[in-house]
């Protein structure tokens, strides 16, 4: 469909969260199916890193996307290869049968930083384009499409976790399983109650940004190839407990535990792919134990952000550390991030 007179005069804006996570994999149907009878969990919190995507007319069957970090791009409708580096956006168009598009990204997380911003970024356009047809905006059903899309283009197992912080918001624990109807559902186990407590937990947290491109493909299949395997499937399910309990230590306000159990599931994940941690992750990672505090890498490591928990003033010397091991590597820094309440936000 021809949108280009449409948004002419109504452009759509559109902005969602980036997360930081632990318990990262079980979302992927690959693991949590398979382990099911453990009640597969994950945990994330959405930061206030907004992804913004705007819609604005272009050419009459052609499809436009631009986005901070990378080369623009325009496709004749329907030809728009997925295989491109932005073909996940342009596969989000073809659902919709669009054309006559500009679709504009601009993510305030750095580019490739393991924040989940391509994922985030997808279910921003389809929550747009529904926003443009009219059509109900389901956090819930954005989420799943958005997974879906993913998934077939990727050529990769692609998990949901990402695309659920993005459309909610918030921190939560997440349950992945099969529904009552047999398709996949998720349920949600919130963090926090109000706003103030988690103002209270600004001052436990920090989030760095190793200043190193992020690729997560060859860590995620080697973790997926090991499961498939059936060599790693009693560390997963170690995991699963791992992801149970930091929920329960964060929601108890239990930091010192908090940060022992990402200290412990980093170093599983590290004897099973020693690279998930690059050299300036092995540094961070290094630091917070040093004060006291536990660092996990987002995503599925190998580059990208770490983020922090401790006591406050554990966390206030591990900030000073952090700084100090990042101030010589170009686009290295501490993120200036809090938790984000919101999910799909239409302006």
């Amino acid at each position: 469909m021809d949108l280009s007179g449409i948004l002419e005069n109504n452009p759509v804006k559109v902005s969602v969260p980036c997360r930081v996570d632990f318990g990262g994999t079980l979302d992927i149907s690959t693991f949590y199916l398979p382990l099911a009878h453990l009640n597969p969990v994950g945990f994330n919190m959405a930061m206030d890193l907004r992804t913004k995507v705007t819609l604005t007319p272009y050419r009459r069957g052609r499809i436009k996307v631009s986005s901070r970090g990378f080369d623009s791009a325009e496709f004749d409708h329907g030809n728009a290869p997925f295989d491109h580096p932005m073909g996940l956006m342009f596969a989000c168009a073809q659902y919709f049968n669009a054309h006559g598009v500009h679709i504009q990204i601009d993510s305030a997380s750095p580019p490739r930083s393991a924040l989940g911003g391509s994922s985030s970024a997808a279910v921003a356009i389809l929550a747009a384009f529904h926003t443009v047809f009219e059509n109900p905006v389901d956090p819930a059903q954005v989420a799943w499409l958005a997974h879906y899309i993913e998934s077939s283009v990727a050529g990769v197992p692609c998990g949901v976790q990402d695309q659920a912080a993005a459309a909610f918001g918030g921190a939560h624990m997440w349950a992945w399983k099969i529904g009552d109807h047999g398709g996949p559902v998720f349920d949600r186990f919130p963090v926090f109650d109000s706003k103030d407590d988690r103002k209270n937990f600004i001052p436990h947290m920090q989030v760095a940004y190793c200043g190193i491109p992020h690729v997560s493909k060859d860590i995620n299949s080697r973790w997926v190839a090991s499961f498939v395997q059936g060599k790693t499937r009693t560390v997963f399910a170690r995991i699963i407990e791992m992801t149970r309990a930091f929920y329960t230590a964060i929601l108890n306000k239990e930091y010192a535990e908090a940060a022992d159990l990402m200290i412990r599931e980093t170093r599983l994940r590290q004897q099973m792919t020693p690279d998930v941690l690059d050299e300036t992750g092995e540094k961070l990672f290094d630091a917070a134990q040093a004060h006291q505090c536990g660092a996990r890498f987002t995503g599925a490591g190998g580059g990208g952000c770490l983020w922090a928990v401790g006591g406050q003033k554990d966390m206030v010397l591990l900030a000073e550390s952090w700084r100090t091991l990042l101030k010589d590597i170009p686009e290295a820094k501490l993120l200036d991030t809090r938790i984000d309440p919101a999910g799909i936000l239409i302006e």
